[in-house]
């Protein structure tokens, strides 16, 4: 028996599990102390899987690496047997890594794509703009798949998706990492135990932080909402997809103001250069200098395909920074991304939500405050405060994790045993779900761009 089913069995207290002077003991101890399986999110539909599912990756970057690694992890449940990417480089560490033969190592998703089946099921890591087209062609040949967030880059190529995934009958989940996150399944159970009575409102931050957003959305691949997707479906389809899930209803209504306030030429400081590199007067005092950033701090590294030999970083990186968009000066590009927005949406069942996104912070991690008619919450992606009204008294909640709160590979474990077991109920989230928080996003670009109210519809 799991931690989480023996705490189920105690209605007043699965949710806060293991309360002692208003602070909760961390789950392993817990588990330890009741003599339980340690892992608190073991699912009890979960069984051993009679072979592994097998797995084409299509994106072999920094999720699709990521999202592969549980295979590394968990053999006996998911093996990677072929590869698609146009970077020689990426294949071949696939290839060493995951023992993949070359003949399933291809240079496009549409060589991996023009067989028959190769695999059980596709995961489809690609850029924005790449994802629908494989994942149409594989859903045609019988795949399952799993899609990195967001699916596709317009409204049309998601319905496009939503249609062919219900016409085939195939498995289609999305990379709603956020969701098996501790943090949001613990706030999730608080809210659907009413805890704190009936939602009313919620409250979410989404601090990109100031060099994350210069790195992704001023120098990096989704700096332009034209040539990639605009920024709130880009870094906030994760926001609008929890902020439903945690509200449990459809959205009905989206307005959004937001815009390009700093990250611009008219900002651009006295002496500044084309590039970091080009002899910058005021590199050394710019937060935002790709010297300090990649060659000095060495932050966000994956994006150079570095050598093994770390002795080589440097000569690799400062080359990079002299040739490619990473080296250049954060005020002179051709970006358009807002770099603050806000979302104000009305669910059907009357609550109302409030999201913002800024990148002039300088910490990460989502801040969500619930507001119920029994109690609020307020957290901050590694702990939480529950208060209760009638009291007064205050639990907290706390747990340490990665960028992404721990949810990879238990999303991936998730997607995998509802391919292995052929049963899609045991995602969090169905296709039509997945696809309508993306509604929620496109939705909120239009009433940024037009200063209107929009409907949300599936």
């Amino acid at each position: 028996m799991s931690l989480r089913q023996f705490m189920s069995l105690r209605p007043l207290t699965r949710a806060l599990t293991a309360v002692k002077n208003g602070v909760v003991h961390g789950w392993t101890e817990s588990a330890r102390a009741l003599g339980l399986q340690e892992d608190l999110y073991a699912n009890p539909q979960h069984r051993p899987l009679e072979r592994p599912v097998t797995v084409l990756i299509i994106g072999a970057g920094h999720r699709g690496t990521v999202y592969a690694n549980f295979a590394a992890r968990h053999p006996a449940e998911m093996r990677v047997v072929a590869v698609a990417d146009p970077n020689a480089h990426r294949r071949q560490r696939f290839a060493r890594l995951h023992q993949i033969a070359s003949e399933n190592c291809f240079d496009g998703w549409e060589s991996a794509l023009e067989h028959e089946r190769l695999a059980d099921a596709v995961i489809i890591a690609t850029p924005d703009t790449l994802r629908s087209g494989p994942c149409l062609r594989a859903l045609d040949l019988g795949y399952d798949a799993l899609l990195e967030r967001p699916v596709a880059p317009t409204e049309e190529e998601c319905r496009a998706i939503l249609a062919k995934a219900q016409a085939t009958g195939r498995i289609v989940g999305v990379c709603h990492v956020l969701r098996y996150t501790p943090y949001f399944r613990e706030l999730k159970a608080i809210l659907d135990q009413g805890l704190i009575g009936e939602v009313i409102s919620v409250q979410h931050l989404e601090p990109i932080e100031h060099v994350h957003m210069s790195h992704s959305y001023v120098r990096g691949h989704w700096r332009n909402s034209a040539t990639t997707t605009p920024i709130i479906l880009a870094k906030s389809c994760h926001d609008t997809d929890i902020i439903r899930w945690l509200v449990g209803a459809q959205a009905d209504n989206v307005h959004c103001f937001g815009n390009l306030k700093w990250f611009t030429n008219a900002n651009a400081p006295t002496g500044s250069t084309e590039r970091c590199t080009d002899g910058c007067s005021v590199e050394h005092d710019c937060p935002y200098s790709a010297l300090q950033i990649y060659l000095r701090d060495r932050k966000r590294l994956y994006v150079f395909d570095l050598p093994e030999d770390s002795a080589q970083w440097d000569a690799v990186i400062l080359q990079a920074l002299k040739t490619t968009d990473y080296g250049r000066c954060v005020y002179r590009m051709d970006n358009d991304q807002p770099d603050h927005l806000t979302v104000n949406i009305l669910f059907r069942n009357g609550v109302t939500a409030a999201f913002s996104m800024e990148a002039f912070v300088s910490y990460e991690g989502r801040r969500t405050r619930v507001m119920g008619s029994l109690g609020d919450v307020t957290g901050d992606m590694e702990s939480f405060t529950v208060t209760s009204f009638k009291t007064g008294k205050r639990t907290v909640w706390s747990m340490k994790s990665d960028a992404h709160g721990g949810g990879d590979h238990p999303m991936v474990r998730d997607w995998v045993q509802a391919v292995g077991q052929q049963r899609p109920e045991l995602l969090s989230s169905s296709i039509e779900v997945s696809i309508e928080s993306h509604l929620m996003a496109f939705a909120a670009e239009r009433s940024r761009l037009q200063r209107t109210i929009e409907e949300v519809q599936l």
